[in-house]
């Protein structure tokens, strides 16, 4: 199977908070709005990322995402009052973690 498009979902209760919060995250707001509830970027070729008002199943989602940039990503989430304890070393790759606004863990790697 060749994927065209990944999109991981993730579920939130409040979806005007959500999209305040991933908007701040990605850089700009939402590409589409294909259904009531639904809330859709795409990420590069391949990539992109869905977020769902699904308040029963909030909190309950992850996804990891690469940047080119991790610093400057931190740094501009910093400015934006986005919480997070920093760059940190994994193993073989620098991660941030943060957390949207539901609890959904979101890892971001360069």
């Amino acid at each position: 199977m060749d994927p065209i498009l990944v999109m991981p979902n993730l579920r939130v209760s409040d979806l005007a908070a959500a999209e305040g919060w991933w908007s701040t995250l990605v850089g700009r707001g939402p590409d589409e709005r294909p259904m009531d509830g639904l809330l859709e970027w795409r990420l590069g070729a391949g990539a992109g990322l869905q977020v769902w008002r699904e308040p029963e199943a909030a909190g309950r989602s992850g996804c990891t995402i690469s940047v080119t940039d991790l610093d400057a990503v931190a740094a501009r989430l910093t400015t934006a009052g986005v919480a997070h304890e920093g760059v940190e070393q994994a193993s073989s790759v620098r991660i941030l973690r943060l957390a949207d606004p539901d609890g959904n863990r979101v890892v971001l790697t360069d």
